[in-house]
């Protein structure tokens, strides 16, 4: 059976790609939020996972305010970037694991989650900048999209998104392979770009937040989404892709989790970002 390694949660903001792209990691605005990274890159050159199961929300490439799914999953044999309009160059196209996406889907129909399959699909900086920040020379995984709304109501609510993480956590345990799959939450952390509260970020949150995910994964269930945004930001709610992130270690009765490295800075773009490691030990 194929083997869970652990996650990583990261944040994906778009200004991140221009920072890569400009060469301004010790740019002493960039340089708090780079330094995270080596860490868990060496962690990730001993792991050598084979695959990555990305928990994402698009940004419009794919789905828009008249068609949103809760949950899309990808099956598609390769996944191009395209042009935002954010000025990120467009990165080499990904391989996709088809055989895993398909035992995703499956998993997730008999548990009961209705999804949209895409056997076509263009991914966004939500999954070209963690793969990019975590492999900056090349992409050796194949990955396996996994895409939750959090941008058109009604959205899924926390407790709902941990469940389905912990489902695709049982997909990839039982998946009759002998790869290495690693999972990652990508987005968040507290944020809000529009509106009265423009600029809102929540460090006490966020923090409490982060230390729960080792220490008591299923705390943020206990809040609806409405207080989530009320807490984050009407973006901060992309936490949701780390809280599947998580889900997905809990299944199978992982006996314990190692925190590789984690890293907290504030703002970047107006944004909270965060940076998890976890390893299932």
């Amino acid at each position: 059976m194929a083997k869970l390694i652990g996650s990583v949660g990261t944040s994906h903001i778009p200004a991140i790609g221009g920072a890569i792209a400009k060469n301004l990691q010790q740019d002493p605005y960039w340089k708090p939020f780079f330094d995270g990274f080596p860490p868990i890159r060496d962690w990730l050159d001993t792991a050598r996972p084979d695959v990555v199961v990305m928990f994402y929300n698009d940004h419009g490439l794919n789905f828009f305010l008249d068609k949103m799914p809760t949950f899309a999953v990808g099956a598609a044999q390769q996944y191009n970037s395209a042009d935002e309009g954010w000025g990120i160059p467009t990165l080499p196209p990904v391989q996709g694991q088809q055989d895993l996406s398909w035992h995703v889907i499956n998993t997730l129909i008999e548990r009961e989650f209705d999804i949209v399959t895409c056997q076509e699909m263009l991914v966004d900086h939500a999954v070209t900048l963690p793969l990019k920040l975590l492999w900056p020379d090349s992409c050796p995984v194949q990955i396996v999209p996994v895409c939750i709304n959090t941008v058109q109501f009604p959205l899924p609510s926390a407790r709902r998104v941990y469940a389905m993480g912990r489902a695709v956590g049982e997909a990839i345990r039982s998946w009759d392979s002998d790869k290495k799959v690693l999972v990652i939450g990508s987005g968040g952390l507290s944020h809000q770009l529009d509106g009265e509260r423009a600029g809102h970020i929540n460090k006490a949150f966020d923090l409490q937040f982060m230390n729960s995910l080792l220490t008591n994964p299923e705390w943020v269930t206990q809040y609806s989404i409405h207080e989530l945004v009320e807490k984050t930001g009407t973006q901060g709610v992309e936490l949701l892709m780390w809280v599947a992130m998580r889900g997905a270690l809990s299944a199978g009765g992982t006996s314990s989790l190692r925190k590789v490295h984690s890293n907290y800075h504030i703002p970047i773009s107006n944004t909270a970002t965060g940076l998890l490691a976890l390893e299932a030990v």
